[in-house]
């Protein structure tokens, strides 16, 4: 790998791509999102002159709590497009999961795989906001006591609830209900998981795109695919880099020399310093198959890597050299962009329970509510490799620091550092072992998320046909956007084959309800 070291000039496109959650806390790590992608400017050819604009917004009343109706209802957000449409085609519900789902109204188009499934089968497009994220709340805050009301069930009722009970905007979408047309859910990452978890009961079928359906609380498997797939000269430099620090963690002379050369030198605990290094790592969840050399994570593997134009062996630089280069990229090039003017221990520490960061209750806050969800349910806390494995992050960077920012974010409902029921979760949903029909599975190869997917390594699901798992070349939910196919065959090649499986699953579809236990999905 080489590429010109040119002066870091991040245009917008990649600036959002980069840092797509807007973190208060930027030593947070970045959710399991499908990516979020520029919409066209107009709707389609076909119907143009009478679609409404991509980005209207439809308001459904949805149940705040499905056990008890009694609590009343919250305005749930919903965008659509027919432009597909034909009387008896599908209706396709896709939903973001944890973000403002306004930024994924491209869903509702053929430039995503959604779109590809209306235009095939002459269906409708839906991309619907999951509660407590964007401005789909029960509640006019983020509390403890309005969060109760975020769990997975409740998000998985909300989609089942939707699809039977919804009147949809357009021309005969009063006759489009799950017993009358098809619906198809399409998700991506936790959204897919979203995607098998609500399955088979109200949909008929569903494309699930790097669904992160077994939940695991230490869940340092994320870096994997990053140390096996990317230059080895920069995984070997990271590795040395982040073993030095370690080494030095109880130098408290020779520590503070070291953050320092990495423009940290404000930042108190060792933690907070080490934990800040793993941004570099997570670019790579951003990056498609078509991204060039100039992207940020390459950026940060060439200023280690390559030196007056003499690329590093396999071996890489050596942990000196790599110490002086990433200490430089980070302090003058990658902070500016992570953390702008702001101190840099408001910026990157994690130590003071009254931060911004922890008290901040305010609606339209993914951060916080996507908090609660991995609290609570599922964990995914990203820290360093089990200590006889290779490690691309810092010992000092386990899961009681991330259990231990969960009891400060949420003091109300944990009088200590709390343990997420991920277990619990996996059984109430079935994790790699679930067993559910019409519904096919798109990873990547690359994907950091690739471990909780079904394309696990050394996993074998028990009651998935291998055939409707797939796995390309790419990277983080990249088979759902259409252009990715054109620029790797092996992502292509998951998207016919997942077009395919729906296809066929389609031709089986009977309009009749009493026949296939038309109901909502309970999951205890």
């Amino acid at each position: 790998m080489l590429s010109a070291l040119v002066p870091l000039l991040i245009p917008v496109t990649l600036l959002v791509a980069a840092f797509p959650n807007g973190r208060l806390n930027a030593n947070r790590p970045p959710r399991p999102l499908p990516p979020a992608i520029q919409a066209p400017e107009t709707n389609g050819p076909l119907l143009a002159s009478s679609l409404p604009p991509l980005g209207t917004v439809y308001l459904f009343d949805q149940l705040i709590d499905h056990k008890d109706p009694s609590l009343g209802t919250f305005q749930q957000r919903y965008w659509m497009n027919w432009e597909f449409y034909k009387e008896g085609g599908p209706i396709i519900v896709f939903t973001p999961g944890e973000s403002n789902a306004e930024f994924y109204s491209a869903y509702l188009t053929n430039i995503t795989i959604n779109g590809q499934l209306a235009q095939q089968e002459n269906g409708a497009t839906i991309v619907i906001e999951h509660r407590f994220f964007g401005l789909s709340n029960p509640y006019p805050d983020l509390t403890v006591n309005s969060l109760r009301h975020l769990t997975i069930q409740l998000a998985v009722e909300d989609l089942a609830y939707f699809a039977k009970t919804v009147t949809l905007p357009m021309p005969g979408g009063d006759h489009a209900k799950p017993d009358q047309v098809p619906w198809i859910s399409v998700g991506g990452s936790y959204s897919g998981a979203l995607t098998a978890f609500t399955m088979p009961d109200i949909f008929w079928a569903g494309y699930a795109s790097s669904g992160v359906v077994e939940s695991i609380v230490d869940f340092w498997q994320y870096y994997e695919p990053i140390r096996e797939h990317m230059p080895q000269n920069c995984s070997a430099d990271v590795q040395a880099v982040v073993a030095h620090f370690d080494a030095i963690a109880n130098d408290t002379e020779a520590f503070d020399g070291l953050k320092t050369k990495f423009g940290m030198a404000d930042v108190v605990h060792p933690d907070d310093v080490v934990s800040a290094l793993r941004n570099n790592l997570w670019d790579w969840q951003n990056l498609s198959p078509d991204d060039g050399p100039g992207t940020l994570f390459f950026q940060f593997c060439d200023a280690l890597e390559v030196d007056n134009g003499t690329v590093a062996p396999a071996s890489g630089f050596g942990r000196d050299h790599a110490l002086d280069a990433w200490g430089s990229f980070f302090a003058n090039r990658y902070l500016p962009l992570l953390c702008s003017d702001e101190d840099r221990n408001e910026c990157l520490g994690t130590h003071d329970p009254n931060a911004t960061y922890y008290t901040n209750t305010t609606i339209d806050n993914a951060d916080r509510s996507w908090a609660w969800v991995l609290c609570n349910e599922v964990g995914y806390f990203r820290d360093a490799a089990p200590a006889h494995l290779p490690t691309l992050v810092s010992r000092l960077v386990q899961p009681r620091r991330d259990e231990r920012q969960c009891q400060w974010m949420f003091p109300v409902a944990f009088a200590s550092p709390p343990t997420p029921s991920a277990e619990e979760t996996n059984t109430a949903y079935g994790g790699w072992d679930m067993s559910v029909p019409r519904l096919f599975f798109a990873n990547g190869m690359q994907d950091p998320w690739r471990d909780a997917t079904m394309s696990a390594e050394g996993i074998t699901p028990k009651g998935t046909d291998p055939s409707l798992i797939s796995l390309s070349n790419g990277f983080h939910c990249s088979d759902l956007i259409t252009a990715n196919g054109a620029a790797d065959p092996t992502v292509l090649a998951v998207q016919k084959t997942g077009l395919g499986k729906i296809h066929e699953w389609l031709q089986e579809f009977k309009p009749v309800a009493a026949k296939r236990g038309y109901g909502y999905p309970v999951r205890h």
